[in-house]
């Protein structure tokens, strides 16, 4: 594959680091105002100047999310937010709401304009309208097939770049908007607050029988029925290549560092061809998800059913590694772990090393049988050198 760009989600500075560290070429992430996501994964003012200096300095371009639909009284904090990325040195600004575009283009027309996916852009004329209006880069719709977005790029300007997403959680909703948790919470998915209902267990009841239930499939007395398969593209990224997708987009500003960083690093091998695909298969087992599906692009969901709403994982995060020297790892805990466990070492580029935990030592220079204490600095033997930042993981199952 040539120059293709790989965009990763930052919700927080934890995962900013994991992102550009193992191997994205850009990033996007949600400042103070209509970025769809939970304000916890938000960045405030110094702390988005910053990160996109961080991330300027290595390389990569930050895109900031100001793609929710905006009320009335949020359109005139447009102007001023606009002018804020910019000196800010944001690359781009992804947007939904016409009147946000319209707003950013007269406050900012340096910014450069990338269309979300929420704005469900799924044929060439959209495309087309969006670019006149001065969109550089259109966020396809999730909906649309390989074959549709090749047409898509046969009859829209070659300026006009696409960007699709590749990985992550997919919503029953057309491109993600869902009224759902609004009813049934109060917590709207289109302010960044969703309650995710769809993944809850579901059964049929009767006005006349009260307290019984009625599965909707037989599936151990209750379905998920709304549970939507978690997208996996790492076995199609030259097709989509193929038709016309410039920028493969990874899904996730609510997920932790562990998942950004392993699944950036599966597609930067995948994109650079630097591993088998096999091996990349595997690595994306190690976080956890729902069952895998590669969504809309081969057509009709013939493999996607209702799901059981259950997430697996062939890999937990136990640690962060702080430094190697003299065949010690120096670490901080972030989950269990004991003497005896295999532990792997997620690094950026190559494949996992895996070894055989024989000791645990605290700073104090205690010794351990169990590290059971999150955030605890410890020492363990390791036959691998290893780097800050780096991850440590323990395999818990095949799946």
């Amino acid at each position: 594959m040539g120059k293709l760009e790989l965009l990763a989600p930052a919700g927080d500075r934890e995962s900013l680091e994991a992102a550009l560290r193992f191997g994205a070429d850009a990033v996007y992430l949600g400042g103070e105002l209509l970025q769809l996501r939970a304000k916890k994964s938000a960045f405030g003012g110094e702390a988005l100047i910053d990160a996109v200096k961080t991330a300027h300095s290595r390389g990569a371009r930050v895109y900031i999310a100001v793609n929710s639909v905006a009320k009335n009284e949020e359109i005139d904090a447009i102007p001023g937010y606009a002018q804020f990325l910019r000196d800010a040195g944001a690359d781009a600004v992804i947007v939904s709401d016409l009147g946000v575009l319209a707003a950013v283009k007269r406050a900012a027309p340096e910014l450069e304009i990338h269309i979300s996916t929420q704005a469900s852009c799924r044929n060439y004329a959209s495309a087309m309208a969006y670019y006149d209006l001065g969109a550089k880069r259109v966020v396809l719709a999730r909906e649309m097939t390989l074959e549709e977005i090749a047409e898509l790029r046969r009859r829209t300007p070659h300026e006009l770049e696409l960007e699709a997403f590749v990985h992550g959680a997919m919503c029953m909703a057309f491109s993600g908007r869902c009224i759902i948790s609004s009813f049934l919470t109060g917590r709207s998915g289109n302010r960044g607050e969703c309650a995710q209902p769809c993944r809850w267990n579901y059964a049929l009841t009767e006005e006349q029988r009260p307290g019984e239930f009625f599965p909707i499939e037989e599936r151990d007395g209750y379905t998920a029925i709304l549970s939507s398969h978690d997208l996996n593209c790492i076995d199609i990224l030259p097709e989509l290549e193929s038709a016309g997708v410039t920028s493969f987009k990874i899904e996730g500003r609510m997920k932790t560092a562990y998942y950004v960083a392993t699944v950036v690093n599966a597609y930067r091998r995948a994109i650079d061809g630097s591993a088998p695909i096999d091996e990349l298969r595997e690595e994306l087992e190690a976080v956890k998800h729902r069952p895998y599906s590669t969504g809309f692009y081969h057509g009709y969901l013939r493999d996607h059913h209702a799901n059981d709403g259950h997430y697996t994982q062939s890999r937990v995060f136990v640690g962060n590694v702080l430094g190697w020297s003299g065949g010690f790892l120096k670490l901080r805990q972030r989950n269990r772990f004991e003497v005896g466990d295999e532990l792997e070492i997620l690094s950026p580029g190559r494949s996992p090393r895996a070894f055989t935990v024989e000791s645990i030592t605290t700073e104090e220079g205690e010794s351990r049988e169990v590290a059971p204490h999150p955030n605890e600095v410890l020492y363990v033997p390791c036959p691998h050198a290893a780097e800050p930042g780096d991850f440590l993981r323990r395999r818990v199952a095949d799946v």
